[in-house]
């Protein structure tokens, strides 16, 4: 199959995302990178471009505009700039007819999404996001154990995202953005907080009808949340939460996932992440690992460990076949939608926590 030619906006020199999506993306074969507006410095930029190999531009515009003429001309962008900045470089090349890859969260407000929606809206190109977790077989394991009813009706759902890294303050880049309300809109429900709402959705199919959210900031003098508690009704009469904090001491990156039915139980975790727990209610737990995997996600025999890295690879091969014409694998890829639900679950916590925990209800 031939290399979808990849362009990317952020991620120059030194840059942690960026440089993530850049292997993701090489490590099928699958996509080959040969422009950049890498920096919004020029120097840097280019600087950039020039260790990478491919061509510089000073601006997003201007590379939509150019290699949207050019013949050989990208066929997709990945954005892995600060949240503020994703609106307008996204609905700039959906509006060039050019693919994009965008990571998360959508963007950092409402109207930064809108505007994202919009131009997807009216393009004839694809909006993907990477969330890279909803992308790891064990977790697309547990997506089908829950379709097929393994688990009976659902219960109980329970999503943590516990990280310790802004317990105290400083002053390091990744910090320096996320804690600034301007450009990353929301704190850890922004983060992290959007990844374990996509996880609980993605395996159990079900999108909660309102919640009840407490955000705390307990840094002092912190802009933004770095704790949060929130309390989950589905429409189907199922109860849930979202523990997520960046304040955990002695957590590094602690994302679980359990689902409660009533026949049966599971549980994944990040952390043993090629491992599921499947615990009938009459019978033992059983242990499920990749040699029982369904979703043709691995690269390695199993016992041979995949992980953050491959999730996003997943994510890549499975939007470069889609971008060929594979659309039965548009339901495994977040997209657009799943973006819109993410914004709508940062605006109903940030509402429901000023509003003293009131019920709020989630609507994109």
């Amino acid at each position: 199959m031939r290399p979808v030619r990849l362009g990317m906006v952020g991620g120059g020199s030194g840059a942690f995302i960026g440089a993530i999506h850049r292997i993701a993306a090489r490590m099928d074969g699958r996509f080959v990178l040969v422009a950049g507006a890498l920096s919004s410095d020029p120097a840097r930029a280019a600087a950039s471009a020039a260790e990478l190999g491919i061509r510089s531009y000073a601006d997003f515009a201007e590379m939509a505009r150019a290699e949207a003429a050019r013949e050989d001309g990208i066929e997709a962008v990945s954005i892995v700039t600060p949240n503020h900045l994703h609106a307008a470089p996204a609905a700039a090349f959906l509006r060039a007819g050019i693919h994009v890859i965008c990571d998360k969260p959508l963007a950092a407000t409402p109207e930064q999404a809108r505007e994202i929606a919009e131009a997807a809206r009216s393009s004839g190109a694809r909006f993907f996001l990477t969330h890279n977790y909803c992308a790891m077989p064990m977790v697309r394991e547990a997506r089908a154990l829950v379709a097929e009813g393994a688990l009976g009706e659902i219960r109980l759902v329970q999503a943590e995202y516990l990280q310790g890294w802004l317990a105290d303050r400083t002053d390091s880049k990744q910090a320096e953005w996320r804690t600034d309300p301007a450009r990353a809109g929301a704190g850890a429900i922004g983060d992290i907080g959007t990844h374990a709402w996509q996880l609980a959705q993605f395996v159990t199919g079900q999108t909660p009808a309102s919640l009840s959210a407490d955000l705390s900031s307990m840094v002092p003098d912190r802009a933004v949340d770095d704790d949060a508690r929130i309390a989950l009704r589905y429409a189907s009469g199922a109860k849930g939460g979202i523990w997520v904090s960046q304040v955990a001491v002695g957590q590094e990156n602690g994302l679980s996932l359990r689902v409660f039915g009533t026949q049966a139980a599971l549980e994944w975790r990040l952390s043993d992440s090629e491992r599921l727990i499947l615990s009938p209610k009459d019978g033992p737990a059983r242990i499920l690992t990749r040699a029982q995997d369904r979703s043709a996600s691995s690269r390695t025999p199993p016992g041979h460990p995949e992980g953050y890295l491959e999730g996003f690879s997943n994510l890549y091969r499975d939007i470069a076949d889609i971008i060929h014409g594979d659309s039965s694998l548009l339901d495994r890829v977040p997209g657009l939608d799943a973006g819109l639900s993410g914004m709508a679950f940062i605006t109903a916590a940030q509402t429901s926590s000023a509003r003293d925990g009131a019920w709020i209800e989630v609507a994109p």
